[in-house]
Protein backbone atom coordinates (compact mmCIF):
# COMPACT_ATOMS: atom_id res chain seq x y z
CA UNK A 1 0.00 0.00 0.00
CA UNK A 2 2.87 2.35 0.88
CA UNK A 3 4.53 1.57 -2.45
CA UNK A 4 1.26 2.32 -4.29
CA UNK A 5 0.92 5.61 -2.42
CA UNK A 6 4.45 6.54 -3.28
CA UNK A 7 3.73 5.92 -6.97
CA UNK A 8 0.66 8.15 -6.79
CA UNK A 9 2.72 10.93 -5.22
CA UNK A 10 5.39 10.87 -7.94
CA UNK A 11 5.60 13.46 -10.69
CA UNK A 12 5.27 11.92 -14.18
CA UNK A 13 8.03 14.16 -15.50
CA UNK A 14 10.85 13.80 -12.90
CA UNK A 15 9.49 10.51 -11.41
CA UNK A 16 10.13 11.81 -7.90
CA UNK A 17 7.86 12.94 -5.06
CA UNK A 18 6.17 16.21 -5.99
CA UNK A 19 8.08 19.34 -5.09
CA UNK A 20 5.91 22.43 -4.79
CA UNK A 21 3.16 20.83 -6.97
CA UNK A 22 0.97 23.01 -9.21
CA UNK A 23 -2.22 22.11 -11.05
CA UNK A 24 -2.68 23.02 -14.71
CA UNK A 25 -5.90 23.88 -16.49
CA UNK A 26 -6.07 20.29 -17.69
CA UNK A 27 -6.37 19.24 -14.00
CA UNK A 28 -3.01 17.40 -14.05
CA UNK A 29 -0.43 18.19 -11.40
CA UNK A 30 3.32 18.56 -11.86
CA UNK A 31 6.26 19.97 -9.93
CA UNK A 32 6.50 23.70 -10.47
CA UNK A 33 9.80 23.31 -12.32
CA UNK A 34 8.52 20.32 -14.30
CA UNK A 35 5.35 22.20 -15.38
CA UNK A 36 7.44 24.41 -17.65
CA UNK A 37 8.53 21.31 -19.60
CA UNK A 38 5.05 20.04 -20.20
CA UNK A 39 3.89 20.30 -23.82
CA UNK A 40 1.51 18.34 -26.08
CA UNK A 41 -2.07 18.02 -27.16
CA UNK A 42 -3.40 16.73 -23.90
CA UNK A 43 -1.51 19.18 -21.67
CA UNK A 44 -1.28 22.94 -21.72
CA UNK A 45 2.11 24.65 -21.82
CA UNK A 46 2.51 27.05 -18.95
CA UNK A 47 3.14 30.48 -20.41
CA UNK A 48 5.05 33.18 -18.72
CA UNK A 49 1.82 35.16 -18.43
CA UNK A 50 -0.03 32.39 -16.57
CA UNK A 51 1.04 31.33 -13.09
CA UNK A 52 -0.49 27.89 -12.27
CA UNK A 53 -1.98 27.61 -8.78
CA UNK A 54 -0.34 25.51 -6.10
CA UNK A 55 -1.98 22.19 -5.30
CA UNK A 56 -2.04 22.58 -1.51
CA UNK A 57 -3.73 19.23 -0.80
CA UNK A 58 -1.14 17.35 -2.84
CA UNK A 59 1.70 19.39 -1.32
CA UNK A 60 0.59 18.62 2.25
CA UNK A 61 0.13 14.96 1.41
CA UNK A 62 3.65 14.76 -0.07
CA UNK A 63 5.18 16.49 2.94
CA UNK A 64 3.41 14.09 5.32
CA UNK A 65 4.52 11.10 3.30
CA UNK A 66 8.14 12.26 3.22
CA UNK A 67 8.11 12.94 6.96
CA UNK A 68 6.68 9.48 7.71
CA UNK A 69 9.15 7.83 5.32
CA UNK A 70 12.07 9.61 6.99
CA UNK A 71 10.80 8.53 10.39
CA UNK A 72 10.52 4.91 9.23
CA UNK A 73 13.99 5.00 7.75
CA UNK A 74 15.39 6.31 11.05
CA UNK A 75 13.84 3.38 12.97
CA UNK A 76 15.86 0.19 13.37
CA UNK A 77 14.34 -2.72 11.51
CA UNK A 78 14.60 -6.42 12.16
CA UNK A 79 17.10 -8.02 9.79
CA UNK A 80 14.88 -11.13 9.50
CA UNK A 81 11.40 -9.65 9.18
CA UNK A 82 12.02 -5.97 8.24
CA UNK A 83 9.75 -4.94 11.11
CA UNK A 84 10.44 -2.25 13.68
CA UNK A 85 12.34 -3.50 16.70
CA UNK A 86 9.88 -2.70 19.46
CA UNK A 87 10.72 -5.42 22.02
CA UNK A 88 13.76 -6.57 23.97
CA UNK A 89 14.34 -10.25 24.68
CA UNK A 90 15.59 -10.61 28.26
CA UNK A 91 16.82 -14.15 27.65
CA UNK A 92 18.83 -13.37 24.52
CA UNK A 93 19.53 -9.76 25.55
CA UNK A 94 18.73 -8.40 22.10
CA UNK A 95 16.09 -6.22 20.42
CA UNK A 96 13.44 -8.13 18.49
CA UNK A 97 10.30 -7.39 16.52
CA UNK A 98 6.78 -8.70 17.21
CA UNK A 99 7.28 -11.47 14.64
CA UNK A 100 10.44 -12.63 16.42
CA UNK A 101 8.49 -12.74 19.69
CA UNK A 102 6.10 -15.31 18.26
CA UNK A 103 8.85 -17.35 16.59
CA UNK A 104 10.13 -20.70 17.89
CA UNK A 105 13.54 -19.19 18.54
CA UNK A 106 12.08 -17.01 21.32
CA UNK A 107 9.57 -19.49 22.67
CA UNK A 108 8.85 -19.00 26.40
CA UNK A 109 11.21 -16.02 26.52
CA UNK A 110 10.63 -12.89 28.56
CA UNK A 111 10.22 -9.56 26.77
CA UNK A 112 10.15 -5.90 27.68
CA UNK A 113 9.21 -2.86 25.60
CA UNK A 114 12.30 -1.54 23.89
CA UNK A 115 12.08 1.86 25.62
CA UNK A 116 11.66 0.24 29.05
CA UNK A 117 14.61 -2.11 28.49
CA UNK A 118 16.73 0.75 27.19
CA UNK A 119 15.83 2.87 30.22
CA UNK A 120 16.76 0.02 32.59
CA UNK A 121 20.08 -0.61 30.86
CA UNK A 122 20.85 3.10 30.73
CA UNK A 123 20.24 3.28 34.47
CA UNK A 124 22.64 0.37 35.07
CA UNK A 125 25.20 1.93 32.76
CA UNK A 126 24.77 5.27 34.52
CA UNK A 127 25.49 3.57 37.84
CA UNK A 128 28.70 2.08 36.45
CA UNK A 129 29.57 5.39 34.81
CA UNK A 130 29.65 7.36 38.05
CA UNK A 131 32.60 5.45 39.59
CA UNK A 132 34.40 5.78 36.28
CA UNK A 133 33.88 9.55 36.35
CA UNK A 134 35.16 9.69 39.92
CA UNK A 135 38.18 7.62 38.98
CA UNK A 136 38.73 9.85 35.96
CA UNK A 137 38.71 12.95 38.18
CA UNK A 138 41.13 11.24 40.56
CA UNK A 139 43.51 10.47 37.70
CA UNK A 140 43.19 14.04 36.44
CA UNK A 141 44.14 15.32 39.90
CA UNK A 142 47.08 12.91 40.03
CA UNK A 143 48.17 14.06 36.57
CA UNK A 144 48.03 17.69 37.72
CA UNK A 145 50.22 16.82 40.69
CA UNK A 146 52.61 14.91 38.45
CA UNK A 147 52.79 17.88 36.10
CA UNK A 148 53.48 20.20 39.02
CA UNK A 149 56.15 17.81 40.34
CA UNK A 150 57.74 17.54 36.91
CA UNK A 151 57.81 21.33 36.58
CA UNK A 152 59.27 21.64 40.08
CA UNK A 153 61.97 19.11 39.21
CA UNK A 154 62.76 21.01 36.04
CA UNK A 155 63.06 24.32 37.92
CA UNK A 156 65.13 22.67 40.64
CA UNK A 157 67.45 21.12 38.04
CA UNK A 158 67.96 24.49 36.34
CA UNK A 159 68.68 26.12 39.72
CA UNK A 160 71.18 23.38 40.63
CA UNK A 161 72.81 23.69 37.21
CA UNK A 162 73.23 27.43 37.76
CA UNK A 163 74.76 26.82 41.19
CA UNK A 164 77.19 24.23 39.80
CA UNK A 165 78.26 26.61 37.03
CA UNK A 166 78.80 29.43 39.54
CA UNK A 167 80.83 27.15 41.86
CA UNK A 168 83.04 25.93 39.03
CA UNK A 169 83.44 29.48 37.80
CA UNK A 170 84.70 30.49 41.26
CA UNK A 171 86.90 27.40 41.35
CA UNK A 172 88.40 28.25 37.95
CA UNK A 173 89.02 31.81 39.11
CA UNK A 174 90.68 30.55 42.31
CA UNK A 175 92.87 28.12 40.35
CA UNK A 176 93.90 30.85 37.92
CA UNK A 177 94.80 33.18 40.79
CA UNK A 178 96.65 30.38 42.56
CA UNK A 179 98.54 29.54 39.37
CA UNK A 180 99.47 33.16 38.87
CA UNK A 181 100.63 33.49 42.49
CA UNK A 182 102.78 30.35 42.31
CA UNK A 183 104.27 31.36 38.99
CA UNK A 184 105.14 34.76 40.48
CA UNK A 185 106.74 33.07 43.51
CA UNK A 186 108.68 30.78 41.18
CA UNK A 187 109.94 33.71 39.14
CA UNK A 188 110.94 35.56 42.35
CA UNK A 189 112.80 32.50 43.64
CA UNK A 190 114.50 32.08 40.29
CA UNK A 191 115.54 35.76 40.32
CA UNK A 192 116.96 35.47 43.85
CA UNK A 193 118.98 32.35 42.99
CA UNK A 194 120.18 33.97 39.77
CA UNK A 195 121.45 37.05 41.66
CA UNK A 196 123.13 34.78 44.26
CA UNK A 197 124.88 32.78 41.54
CA UNK A 198 125.98 35.96 39.80
CA UNK A 199 127.53 37.20 43.07
CA UNK A 200 129.31 33.88 43.58
CA UNK A 201 130.52 33.87 39.97
CA UNK A 202 131.86 37.41 40.39
CA UNK A 203 133.73 36.33 43.55
CA UNK A 204 135.18 33.31 41.76
CA UNK A 205 136.18 35.53 38.86
CA UNK A 206 138.00 37.85 41.23
CA UNK A 207 139.82 34.92 42.84
CA UNK A 208 140.76 33.58 39.42
CA UNK A 209 142.14 36.98 38.42
CA UNK A 210 144.16 37.29 41.63
CA UNK A 211 145.53 33.78 41.34
CA UNK A 212 146.35 34.29 37.67
CA UNK A 213 148.30 37.45 38.57
CA UNK A 214 150.25 35.57 41.28
CA UNK A 215 150.98 32.68 38.93
CA UNK A 216 152.34 35.03 36.23
CA UNK A 217 154.49 36.93 38.74
CA UNK A 218 155.93 33.71 40.12
CA UNK A 219 156.68 32.37 36.66
CA UNK A 220 158.51 35.62 35.81
CA UNK A 221 160.66 35.31 38.92
CA UNK A 222 161.48 31.75 38.04
CA UNK A 223 162.72 32.83 34.64
CA UNK A 224 165.04 35.52 36.15
CA UNK A 225 168.84 35.12 36.52
CA UNK A 226 170.09 33.51 39.63
CA UNK A 227 171.56 36.73 40.97
CA UNK A 228 168.35 38.64 40.34
CA UNK A 229 166.35 35.87 41.72
CA UNK A 230 168.38 35.84 44.92
CA UNK A 231 168.39 39.62 45.17
CA UNK A 232 164.58 39.59 45.24
CA UNK A 233 164.57 37.41 48.26
CA UNK A 234 163.00 34.58 46.51
CA UNK A 235 162.43 32.56 49.62
CA UNK A 236 160.61 35.28 51.43
CA UNK A 237 158.63 36.10 48.29
CA UNK A 238 157.57 32.53 47.87
CA UNK A 239 156.63 32.26 51.53
CA UNK A 240 154.56 35.41 51.33
CA UNK A 241 152.89 34.27 48.10
CA UNK A 242 152.21 30.83 49.53
CA UNK A 243 150.64 32.43 52.57
CA UNK A 244 148.50 34.65 50.35
CA UNK A 245 147.55 31.68 48.13
CA UNK A 246 146.48 29.54 51.05
CA UNK A 247 144.59 32.39 52.58
CA UNK A 248 142.73 33.04 49.32
CA UNK A 249 141.85 29.39 48.84
CA UNK A 250 140.54 29.17 52.37
CA UNK A 251 138.38 32.21 51.82
CA UNK A 252 137.09 30.78 48.57
CA UNK A 253 136.29 27.43 50.15
CA UNK A 254 134.61 29.11 53.09
CA UNK A 255 132.57 31.33 50.74
CA UNK A 256 131.53 28.41 48.56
Amino acid sequence: MASRLEEDLCCTVCHDIFKDPVVLSCSHSFCRDCAELVDGESHQRVSTFFEPPCNLVLKNLCESFLQERDQRSSEALCSLHSETLKLFCLDHQQPVCVVCRDSEKHSDHRFRPIDEAARQHKKELQETLQPLKEKLETFKEVKVKFDETAEHLKVQARRTETQIKEQFKKLHQFLEEEEEARMAALREEEEQKRRMMEEKMEAVSREIAALSHTVRATEEELRAEDVSFLHNYVFEFISDQSYSLCSGQCEFLFFW
